[in-house]
């Protein structure tokens, strides 16, 4: 089971939740949100996949932040459709190309890798799953969390009992107020045959926007990861 940590904002509080070495830190690119980030990453761990959040970008400014922070995975957390993710996918590969058999003269050369997509859907207390079915060939994960009033970070838990009816063998992240008090009920849906590849958490792990609990982290990996 993989952790995924949302949210980060500041360096230091970036580098200590990576020393807890979840396998994914979120960084949300979406200027509406209070999470917005803005800045430097530190350098992290190679076992870290560091994800883009976007919501509803154009795909060459995905493009650009990719290139800047080298993001591994971005998730997408607006209403992008299935040929939006057709044409992103061209550009990244474009981007990839470039950078990797033009620019490998430079001094300061990194390669840029292969980037997951992971593609959010909100949900409540139903879901018509057969909507995602032209989404299987051309994402890596789903992401299922709480539709509410904030495009994620909005600290509630959606009606895990629909996942019931979740038709594909398609990994996906769960997220949507995953806290501490969660652990019993996350324990008991990971011992379905559901295939959760991942848990996303934030809002619950924080003291202020942006701001992750580490006591927190390490209780909620160690009790559930």
């Amino acid at each position: 089971m993989k952790l995924k940590v949302c949210g980060m904002k500041y360096v230091e509080n970036i580098k200590q939740v990576a020393n807890l070495q979840p396998d994914y830190l979120g960084f949300i690119f979406y200027e509406k949100s209070q999470r917005n980030f803005e800045g430097i990453i530190p350098e992290l761990p190679k076992s870290i996949k560091k994800t883009g959040v976007f919501v509803n970008e154009l795909p060459e400014i995905v493009v650009s932040f990719i290139e800047e922070y080298h993001l591994e995975a971005i998730q997408l957390h607006g209403d992008e459709t299935v040929e939006y993710i057709i044409n992103l996918k061209k550009y990244i590969a474009d981007a990839i190309f470039e950078t990797n058999n033009q620019k490998k003269k430079s001094k300061h050369w990194k390669p840029l890798k292969e980037v997951e997509i992971i593609k959010v859907f909100s949900i409540k207390d139903e879901f018509d799953f057969s909507g995602l079915e032209t989404y299987l060939p051309f994402v890596d994960y789903f992401l299922f969390d709480t539709k509410g009033k904030e495009r994620g970070g909005n600290g509630t838990t959606f009606n895990w009992s629909v996942l019931e009816d979740y038709p594909f063998e398609k990994p996906f992240f769960l997220s949507g107020g995953i806290g501490l008090e969660s652990v019993l009920a996350v324990k008991e849906l990971l011992n379905t045959t559901l295939p959760i590849y991942a848990l996303d958490v934030n809002s619950k792990f924080e003291e202020s926007p942006g701001v992750k609990k580490l006591e927190d982290l390490k209780k909620f990996k160690s009790n559930v990861i």
